[in-house]
């Protein structure tokens, strides 16, 4: 009985002290994941809205020629169907040149600095379209507005992935590939307004789309250049405590043993290799590319689809709306659920490209029934929207080195970027007004684009499969994507 005693305000002692061990760590992990709500919170009110408005004007202002041309701007200019061809094709031989140049630069020159005057660039650019005369001027133009916007996208793109983790990323660049769509309808919903317009201040209803839209995109520019923090240290909206968070957070993005590597790391020549002779990167980039040969096409040729099947101009301009707001809902739930599930492949595989290849195939098949093929071009633009932001995060959530993620989203995109030349050809006046032979080459590199998801998904599970089997253990302590502990996400 004497050593019950004993013994027992002791083991009472213990278990108030687990106890309290317990409550106390239950309750640090509540205040910190209110802290990165409030985090999260700020970042997704203070800089995505900086770059969806970036996003809307750089789609708006590389498309607004689908939009301007309904209303004869090229009759007004007398440009051929192969000028007005050229014209849109020679935007993204330098788009592509810029990419990965501008996302090597990014890091010195500050991103506010750099995005900023990219924006005030094309928006001076697209403002001057509104003023030609002649094929020669429009040409030069559409190549200048094409390598002022070249470096916005994967800028964008690196920029997110160093302050969002993996399981976060998906929706905001989900939410930033929403306003393409919506930047395409509300480019609709303006060409109407200046149908509407018409001929007044000396300027034609097609001019003033550009010149709105140019003033537009240089007073973004100068809001970008007063908002947007360089990093989350220098991010004035942030609390100490936030900013003390966020920069632990960085720290566990850059993988490295240290949680220094990608703030420190300097320049090499290697890490942009690694990125070249990745498969993952071409992988990707392929599958994109099919992807934006689609979205491309749709953007600059949706008018004219809608217009074939029966429509006016006026008409035309505003049923372009309804699949780009469908689209940009789809896009927003596809990327909600990819971060969700953790898995970017399997939900394009499953759940966005087969609608894409649906619509596109029912159109390239189906003769008359016009409002069924009105029906699939809903289908079309829900499919192809919305399998981007998976695309996109799935690559910079498997790339880890600073300069190795920075070269491999600007490769990605200028790849993809290649399917926007090819997608200026793709509807031919010829080919209307059922456009069959043109729906059917882009169903083709979407089913193309299935099957290369298919082979990254592949791809990463061997890659995974060697880490368990410690065939990369030579690797440990490099503080890159090559790390045994970094799994790549499917």
């Amino acid at each position: 009985m004497a050593l019950q005693n004993s013994v027992s305000p002791l083991s009472h002692h213990e278990g108030t002290d687990s106890l309290a061990s317990v409550e106390a760590a239950a309750q640090d992990d509540v205040q910190n994941r209110d802290l990165t709500r409030r985090l999260l919170r700020k970042l997704d009110t203070r800089i995505l809205p900086v770059f969806v408005l970036l996003v809307l004007c750089s789609f708006l202002d590389r498309t607004n020629v689908g939009n301007a041309k309904v209303y004869g701007m090229d009759k007004e200019l007398g440009l051929s169907p192969l000028q007005y061809q050229q014209g849109l094709a020679v935007f993204y031989p330098l788009y592509i040149a810029a990419e990965i140049p501008s996302n090597l630069v990014l890091k010195r020159v500050t991103p506010r600095r750099w995005i900023a005057l990219m924006t005030l660039l094309w928006g001076v650019i697209c403002l001057c379209l509104g003023l030609v005369r002649n094929f020669g001027q429009f040409i030069s133009l559409r190549a200048l507005l094409g390598l002022a916007e070249g470096g916005l996208f994967p800028g964008m793109v690196l920029y997110l992935s160093t302050i969002y983790t993996r399981s976060e990323l998906a929706l905001r660049i989900g939410v930033l590939y929403t306003s393409t769509s919506l930047s395409s309808g509300f480019g609709g919903l303006l060409a109407r307004a200046m149908g509407a317009i018409g001929n007044r201040g000396g300027l034609t209803a097609w001019r003033w789309i550009f010149v709105i839209e140019g003033l537009f995109t240089i007073l973004c520019a100068a809001f970008t250049y007063t908002t947007l923090p360089n990093t989350l240290d220098t991010a004035r909206f942030l609390t100490p405590e936030e900013r003390d968070l966020g920069m632990a957070r960085q720290a566990s993005l850059s993988h490295g043993s240290d949680g220094t590597k990608e703030n420190h790391e300097p320049f090499s020549w290697t890490e942009v290799g690694r990125a070249f002779s990745s498969p993952l990167t071409w992988l990707t980039a392929s599958a994109y590319f099919s992807l934006l040969s689609a979205i491309y096409s749709i953007g600059v040729f949706l008018p004219t689809i809608i217009v074939a099947l029966g429509h006016t101009a006026h008409q035309a301009q505003l049923m372009t709306v309804p699949p780009y707001a469908a689209a940009a809902a789809t896009t927003l739930a596809v990327a909600f659920l990819s971060d969700r599930l953790q898995a970017r492949g399997p939900v394009m595989l499953v759940c966005t490209m087969p609608v894409a290849i649906v619509g596109y195939a029912v159109m390239a098949s189906l003769r008359g029934h016009d409002t069924v093929r009105y029906g699939m071009t809903v289908l079309m633009a829900t499919g192809v929207y919305s399998s981007v932001p998976p695309v996109l995060a799935w690559l910079a959530n498997n790339a880890a080195g600073h300069y190795k993620r920075a070269t491999a989203a600007a490769l990605q995109l200028a790849v993809a970027n290649c399917g926007g030349i090819l997608s200026v050809f793709l509807y031919p006046d010829a080919d209307g007004p059922l456009f069959r032979r043109s729906h059917s080459v882009v169903l083709g590199l979407l089913v193309a684009g299935w099957f290369f998801i298919l082979a990254a998904v592949l791809v990463c599970i061997k890659i995974n499969r060697d880490k368990a089997l410690g065939k990369y253990d030579r690797y440990i302590g490099y503080g890159d994507d090559r790390e045994p502990g970094f799994r790549l996400v499917l």
